[in-house]
């Protein structure tokens, strides 16, 4: 709502249409998280392509008189004609990290905040979570199940962004024909009760689904269920394609299960695992005889982290005689802000290690651009909108396996503290350099 009011009010003292450079960034990273991930750059360009005021909305603000009439005049043509650029989604970030600067007029502009913010604290803090887990699963997949522990949509976002952290599939259909994220599913607990007994069950999945399903073998005895298994779908004329434990001691039950398969003859079906896995579980299990993980509940709530405590600032405008001011916070407590239009780069070490995060604050893009040059930095932002318009490239299937793609290069290029799993400082200090030296002042 404040987005509105604060369009009226500028709209009545004539400021509206002065033009302002926002930015979304993250003053820290959420603790324990030793870098951030870029995420929900696709969704965002989606969601701001089709961000307009419908009638109906037109008319719920009038009639409950949250806006005046030329507010709502200027609601009912708006759409956003000014230019984003950003990381590229799947970088790391640090503290700091210009995530994406907005420019445009403070109207435009301005009643972007809550869409950037509510999908990127989401999306960047499930992505990290799934960064984290693909870390401690050392190369086995990871699958997300956690449709059932999040808002409908949400779960949809979910599945998203943990393919961007490096999953590789997902129960959540939706996610699979939205973003073509391959989908995975067999089948729960609720089926095999619901036959008359364990055998029933397993021959029913075997002969609907065929031999290389994968069956829940912890309704009842383990040990039984796995023989079970095995024979039916060697009935069928086939090997097991794969085991789920779902309760008990993973690792203990995954050793006793790999060799109980090996002594069958079935060395080639594979263990997966789930129940309430985070990154710690997932590495507890690093020795076990596992082949890949379910992950739900842990993943979409961000393993702990449920936002990524991004925030949506000014820190540019024009100013009355028409030339382009840095605008700053100096709120204590930690709250304060760094003005200027930034340009952000990886510098890297010796063998290829990232060094630092460096952002150069400079209201010419050549200039930034040049001083990253200078100091050996990677650039990290790209266009993602230009002057209204989307630059296609960044969203749709493609991009999003891009964006994984991108994530396990820049992961990789990190230092090793950056993956262990324990508390401790980021990876990355983040060092700015103010090229223009005009600073914003008190007013």
């Amino acid at each position: 709502m404040y987005e509105l009011t604060m369009l009226q009010g500028a709209l009545e003292s004539g400021t509206a249409l002065r033009r302002s450079v926002f930015e979304l960034f993250g003053r820290r990273l959420p603790a324990s998280r030793r870098f951030g991930v870029v995420a929900g750059t696709g969704r965002l360009l989606d969601a701001i392509e089709a961000f307009t005021f419908t009638p109906g909305q037109i008319d719920f603000l009038h009639r409950t008189g949250v806006v005046n009439d030329e507010t709502l005049d200027f609601l009912r043509n708006y759409r956003f004609t000014g230019t984003i650029r950003g990381y590229a989604e799947g970088e790391c970030y640090f503290a700091g990290s210009p995530l994406l600067t907005v420019e445009g007029t403070f109207a435009e502009a301005c009643i972007l905040e809550t869409l950037a913010l509510s999908i990127y604290n989401y999306d960047c803090a499930v992505a990290a979570a799934a960064s984290r887990m693909t870390i401690a699963a050392h190369g086995r997949p990871c699958v997300d199940f956690g449709a059932r522990r999040a808002h409908e949509l949400a779960a949809v976002a979910a599945a998203r962004a943990s393919v961007v952290g490096g999953f590789v599939g997902t129960s959540n259909l939706e996610a699979g024909l939205l973003y073509g994220i391959p989908t995975v599913g067999t089948s729960a607990h609720s089926f095999t009760l619901l036959h008359d007994t364990e055998e029933e069950a397993f021959a029913a999945q075997v002969a609907s689904l065929g031999p290389g399903t994968t069956i829940l073998v912890d309704t009842y005895d383990i040990a039984t269920g796995v023989e079970r298994a095995v024979k039916a779908a060697r009935a069928a004329g086939g090997e097991l394609g794969a085991v789920r434990l779902d309760s008990g001691d993973l690792v203990a039950e995954a050793f006793k299960v790999r060799a109980q398969l090996d002594s069958l003859g079935a060395t080639r079906t594979k263990i997966t695992v789930t129940n309430d896995l985070d990154e710690h579980a997932i590495a507890a299990l690093g020795a076990a005889p596992v082949d890949s993980y379910g992950v739900g509940t842990k993943l979409v709530t961000g393993s702990g982290r449920p936002t990524a405590a991004l925030v949506y600032k000014l820190v540019e405008r024009e100013g009355a005689d028409g030339t382009m001011e840095e605008v700053a916070k100096f709120s204590s407590g930690g709250k304060s802000t760094v003005g200027g239009r930034k340009w952000a780069g990886r510098a890297l070490a010796a063998g290829g290690t990232a060094a630092e995060e460096l952002v150069v604050s400079s209201s010419s893009r050549e200039q930034g651009l040049a001083a990253l040059d200078e100091a050996g930095a990677r650039p990290l932002q790209v266009l993602l909108v230009d002057e209204g318009r989307i630059i296609e490239e960044h969203r749709g299937k493609e991009a999003l396996n891009a964006a994984a793609e991108r994530h396990r290069a820049s992961r990789a290029e990190l230092p090793y503290d950056a993956w262990r799993l324990s508390d401790g400082e980021s990876a990355l200090s983040t060092r700015h350099v103010d090229l223009d030296g005009r600073g914003a002042t008190r007013r």
